[in-house]
């Protein structure tokens, strides 16, 4: 076989309503662009919603509308896409690495209180890999220390805390529409807010800083003459790729509900081994199994990375477990030392799920999983 780490979810219906975007003669950013932000911000539970070109953009339009330059500080998870921490760079502030719960593979509020000083300005929690932060005491913490609170949602679409979607609690959450994530638009981001002028900022950042959108132009029955009251840049977001978007989130739930069929499998037949460890997921998480991860055990007769590569020869991709960012030449700080981050970097791995993955496929995953740890 040769079974992907992951493979989007896209059909006739995304090709057609690509298709209809690109005959209606608006292929930038326009009326489709405003009804998916509508449909997403509704979605999550959010009061606006607003599209970018990548989760990236996302985040660095978050923090710069919150204020974040230089001398900032922003607490981050190490153990994330370093996208992550390159967003805080692109905003003239330095990220400040937190180490992770290895149950869950994401930041605490301990975690974060460690590593707070008073140059931070924002605390930046990665829901990793759709796994949801226990994102309330952190909320009560940022509101205490009055630091700023964006939730890095790339992943976690669909994923929910305590019931109410990520994206839902008032806070700056981030999306991403990348092929890896849940649903995609080829590349896409959103930023979800309940606050109507971080909206606006928002809007304008992304759009080169214009005092009006493009819709306002064009659909004005008088002439408008724009301008540029601040510095922004081209994060807009296609109504190509919005036409896809409403698609893939009007299929989400089945999308979701697929993911977790598989990994509920995985998890019966990968959880009795002595040589890996299956997810954990609190009773406060609903995850949307963006990913699937195991952690290879000590006890292996193989690594992490032979694993990999035995799984690669049998026609299985996989990838490494997240990445440990501060580990990277351009972000290595002398002294820092997060442990957990560094043995789940080391020890976990990546295996196929996506919706279209067939039973037998699922199967084959195990059953080479099973003979290779023998």
């Amino acid at each position: 076989m040769n079974i992907p780490i992951a493979r989007p979810f896209l059909g006739r219906e995304e090709e057609e309503a690509a298709v209809a975007a690109i005959r209606s003669g608006w292929v930038s950013q326009g009326p489709k662009v405003k009804e998916f932000e509508e449909t997403f911000a509704k979605y999550v539970g959010a009061r606006y919603a607003v599209a970018t070109t990548s989760c990236t953009t996302a985040l660095h339009a978050a923090l710069a509308v919150s204020g974040v330059g230089p001398g900032d500080e922003v607490v981050v998870p190490s153990l994330s896409f370093i996208a992550t921490a390159n967003a805080v760079v692109h905003a003239g502030a330095k990220p400040v690495f937190a180490d992770i719960d290895p149950d869950t593979c994401n930041v605490t509020v301990e975690t974060i209180a460690k590593v707070v000083t008073p140059r931070t300005k924002v605390v930046m929690p990665v829901h990793q890999m759709g796994f949801p932060v226990d994102l309330d005491p952190i909320i009560d913490f940022c509101k205490k220390k009055k630091l700023a609170l964006i939730e890095d949602a790339a992943c976690a679409i669909g994923s929910e805390y305590k019931g109410k979607s990520i994206g839902g609690y008032g806070n700056l959450a981030c999306f991403s529409f990348h092929p890896r994530k849940v649903i995609t638009t080829g590349e896409g981001g959103m930023i979800t807010t309940d606050d109507s002028a971080i909206a606006e900022k928002l809007r304008r950042f992304r759009h080169h800083g214009m005092s009006v959108s493009d819709i306002e132009r064009h659909t004005s029955k008088e002439v408008v003459i724009e301008t540029y009251p601040e510095i922004g840049y081209n994060y807009r977001m296609t109504d190509i790729q919005a036409a896809i978007g409403l698609i893939q989130l009007a299929k989400l739930s089945r999308i979701i509900r697929r993911r977790r069929e598989i990994a509920a499998f995985y998890d019966n037949a990968l959880s009795r081994s002595p040589h890996i460890k299956v997810p954990v997921v609190p009773e406060y998480a609903y995850h949307n199994y963006q990913s699937y991860w195991v952690e290879v055990l000590g006890s292996s007769p193989v690594s992490r990375d032979v694993l990999m590569q035995k799984l690669l020869d049998k026609g299985i991709a996989t990838r490494r477990g997240i990445m440990a960012i501060h580990l990277e030449r351009f972000y290595y700080y002398v002294g820092c030392v997060l442990p957990a981050t560094e043995a789940i970097t080391r020890s976990t791995v990546l295996i196929p799920i996506y919706p279209a993955m067939k039973e037998d496929e699922t199967a084959y995953v195990i059953r080479s999983i099973k003979e290779i740890l023998q």
